[in-house]
């Protein structure tokens, strides 16, 4: 299926993504359409109606093909238009997920996960049924989509799926309970004609001795989303700003001949300063409490969660309107 909507899509004139082997474009500006493609799912979008309205039927002749109107519902994503954005969410996915793990009565928690909480690979009894940690840690991992929030424990929890143990299922369990407070909770996406992109970085990562590469791995989505606004024929401003709290590793980072002996080195800035001199990006500090990304790598409390929960866009339907209005005045 997935290659006849390829070899159909070619034949029309699309151009296949390099930088997203599932999309499609052709055209630019009022006679842009993009096509993405998941198995035998289709989206169509773009400016130019006439050609949408002519691929469905070019489509339609090669396999028959089902047109559901307006896309609400995808890969179990809701979708909710508004007067000022469309925000995507998995309220049903979360309803059934509580059901399925016997907590729908289940009382409600503002955070993902408790501030003190230290899990460890080999402390506490094993699970009696190891598959329906894992089963739910999957289930988990999936909502992330839509819940950036949840990312950071989600991976947490991802670190014990070999031998789960009783405190790792209770900590899952913690999270549906945060999760059933915030079931109708999605990414909101605004309508604004602003597209200017803003980087942060939580250098705190540099703590693990494994994953030391935080304003690295920003800096190569930066350049991965440059290039799939490209596509779209909306290329980005540049330098785009990217935001980190790390004095000393900013300074790393600017500095061509800074020793190359300092501990900060494994966060391999040679690819950054190469950015910087593509003028793709240029560095900024940010203080820690105003850092977006706290939310992405630790736990936080209760007030600062939700402040920073507004700044990455995930909303409530209930109070999106005036959550939208906060998120532009801090933009």
């Amino acid at each position: 299926m997935v290659c006849k909507i390829v070899s159909s899509s070619l034949l029309r004139g699309y151009s296949h993504s390099l930088n997203d082997y599932s999309l499609f474009t052709r055209g630019s500006g009022s006679s842009l359409v993009i096509l993405a493609v998941y198995v035998d799912d289709i989206i169509f979008t773009g400016t130019d109606l006439s050609e949408i309205s002519s691929l469905k039927g070019f489509l339609h002749e090669q396999f028959r093909i089902k047109d559901l109107g307006s896309l609400n519902y995808f890969l179990c994503i809701e979708v909710l238009y508004c007067d000022f954005g469309v925000l995507l969410h998995q309220k049903k996915f979360i309803h059934d997920l509580l059901e399925s793990f016997d907590s729908s009565a289940s009382s409600v928690v503002v955070c993902p996960l408790t501030i003190n909480e230290k899990l460890q690979a080999s402390v506490g009894d094993p699970l009696p049924k190891p598959e329906e940690y894992r089963c739910l840690v999957g289930k988990l991992n999936f909502l992330t989509h839509t819940r950036p929030d949840m990312s950071s424990v989600v991976q947490h929890l991802s670190q014990f799926l070999q031998t789960p143990r009783i405190p790792h299922m209770q900590a899952a369990l913690h999270l549906l309970r945060y999760l059933k407070g915030t079931a109708d909770f999605g990414l909101f996406f605004s309508h604004s004609p602003d597209l200017a992109l803003r980087a942060y970085c939580d250098n705190d990562w540099a703590s693990c001795a494994d994953s030391r590469r935080a304003m690295s791995k920003a800096a190569a989505e930066v350049t991965w989303l440059s290039r799939l606004l490209f596509d779209f024929g909306l290329p980005s401003s540049s330098p785009v700003p990217l935001y980190c709290d790390n004095q000393a590793a900013l300074h790393i980072a600017r500095n061509l001949v800074f020793h190359e002996r300092t501990k900060h080195i494994q966060l391999d800035c040679h690819f950054i300063r190469s950015k910087l001199g593509d003028g793709l990006i240029s560095l900024a500090h940010v203080s820690s409490d105003a850092q977006v990304a706290n939310i992405l790598t630790k736990a936080l409390p209760g007030p600062a969660h939700h402040f920073h929960l507004r700044k990455l866009g995930v909303l409530s339907p209930s109070n999106l309107r005036r959550a939208v209005r906060v998120l532009e005045d801090n933009v």
